[in-house]
C-alpha cells in the first residue's frame, strides 16, 4: 500500500514529505489539530465572552495545525513552500503570543495553545514549527 501511494505520488511529480521523521512531523500535527480543534470549538461555541482573544487565537491556532498537516500529506512542492509558510506563520505566532502572555498576562484571561510559548503543551507549539521548518527545508535540498 506504501509503496503504491509513493508510485503515485512519484508519477505525479509530487514529492513525499511524509517519510521518515516527516511521518512523526504529521502524527503530531494531526494530534494538534484535533486538541486545538476540540477545544477552540467547545471554547468559542461556550464561553467566548469569557475570554474572546485567547479563545479566538486558539481557534487560529487550530485551522494553522489542520492546513500545516493537510499539506504534508498532500505532498509536493507547492504544499511543502505553503507548508513551510505556515510553519513560519506559526512561529511567528507563537513567539508573540507567548511573549504577550507573559508581559501582558491580564489580556488573557484563559490561556491559549500559544500561551506561555505553549507550556500547557509541553512546549511542543513552539518546537513544532521549528521541527517543520527544519524538515521542509531539507526535504526540498533531498529532492534539488
Amino acid at each position: 500500500m506504501t509503496e503504491t501511494r509513493e508510485r503515485a505520488a512519484a508519477d505525479s511529480g509530487r514529492t513525499r514529505l511524509v517519510k521518515g521523521p516527516g511521518m512523526l512531523l504529521v502524527w503530531l500535527y494531526g494530534v494538534m489539530s484535533v486538541g486545538a480543534v476540540s477545544r477552540s470549538i467547545y471554547q468559542v461555541s461556550t464561553e467566548f465572552d469569557r475570554a474572546p482573544l485567547a479563545y479566538a487565537l486558539s481557534a487560529v491556532a487550530a485551522v494553522v495545525y489542520v492546513f500545516i498537516t493537510y499539506t504534508l500529506v498532500r505532498g509536493g512542492e507547492a504544499a511543502r513552500r505553503a507548508a513551510l509558510v505556515c510553519c513560519a506563520a506559526e512561529l511567528a505566532g507563537v513567539l508573540i503570543v507567548g511573549t504577550w502572555t507573559l508581559v501582558e498576562p491580564s489580556a488573557f484571561p484563559d490561556a491559549t495553545v500559544w500561551s506561555d510559548f505553549g507550556y500547557g503543551y509541553v512546549f511542543i507549539p513552539v518546537l513544532l514549527p521549528l521541527t517543520g521548518i527544519w524538515w521542509l527545508r531539507r526535504s526540498r535540498t533531498a529532492t534539488a
